[in-house]
């Protein structure tokens, strides 16, 4: 089976377009005001008109309020929702959205042990390990980490790009990759050649 592509941090309606016309089976946008990739609610709203009805739009966040995450559902229409704090399962299964989990790849993390505790998950985004940094720090980590054989989908995230994604897809044989600095030209700026390069290859391996 093909693997699945999201495209994240999109923060332009035409590079969301330029997602979708290359293929992509989702887009992420953040909801995380430090990251030079987040957007308004009425960026993001805007943007997720835009992909049509069979593109999965993904809303990220770390560790937000409650109130966050409902004022967001409330004013976007987001299909899923994705946690790259210190979230407990409690919270990400209250919204009444499907959720995945990001769990950062630290040299002690125990992956399939971390896994457990969010049996609700629809999915396990690995990413790379810096401290204080939550996410899209452009790293990899060691994939042979991942686990062969799980229950859920396994999305790998970190340090992903058009010249490596097949290889990280034929170690691991992951549901899924997602991308978000490894395909653009500037931060939150997407390069829809890149963008077309890494699908074509992701799904090459």
């Amino acid at each position: 089976m093909p693997c699945r592509v999201k495209i994240c941090g999109i923060t332009r309606t035409d590079d969301a377009i330029a997602a979708v016309q290359a293929g992509a089976d989702a887009i992420g946008l953040v909801f995380y005001d430090p990251s030079p990739r987040a957007v308004t609610i009425d960026q993001a709203a805007t943007i997720a008109r835009s992909v049509g009805p069979f593109v999965t739009v993904v809303g990220l966040f770390v560790n937000p309020t409650e109130q966050l995450v409902r004022n967001t559902l409330e004013q976007v229409d987001l299909h899923v929702l994705q946690f790259h704090g210190d979230e407990t399962e409690a919270f990400c299964q209250q919204f009444q959205r499907p959720y995945m989990k990001a769990l950062r790849m630290r040299p002690e993390l125990d992956v399939e042990v971390e896994m457990a505790k969010y049996p609700s998950a629809s999915a396990i985004l690995l990413d790379a390990y810096r401290k204080g940094v939550p996410g899209g720090t452009g790293e990899s980590f060691d994939w042979t980490r991942v686990p062969k054989r799980s229950s859920r989908p396994i999305v790998l995230a970190g340090g992903l790009e058009p010249e490596n994604v097949s290889l990280a897809v034929t170690t691991t044989g992951t549901y899924g990759v997602d991308v978000s600095g490894g395909v653009e030209s500037a931060p939150g700026i997407k390069s829809a050649q890149l963008i077309e390069s890494f699908i074509i290859n992701a799904r090459a391996g």
